[in-house]
């Protein structure tokens, strides 16, 4: 696996993740998802992903 398909897995579960703490534990948990919203809109304007960098320190190759 490398790092971009590790990020859109990693994207992917947090945001079933943060979907499922605003249905059974409180609304407010969508926030979350927003703010992974926003991560990816920022990562594809500037290039840069701070997932992307902490993969790469585990040792994932581009």
């Amino acid at each position: 696996m490398n790092v971009n398909q590790a990020l859109r897995l990693v994207a992917g579960v947090m945001i079933l993740v943060s979907l499922g703490l605003t249905y059974y534990v409180h609304p407010n948990w969508v926030f979350f998802t927003v703010f992974i919203a926003a991560n990816l809109i920022q990562s594809s304007f500037t290039k840069w992903c701070p997932m992307m960098t902490i993969l790469r320190k585990l040792g994932l190759q581009d």
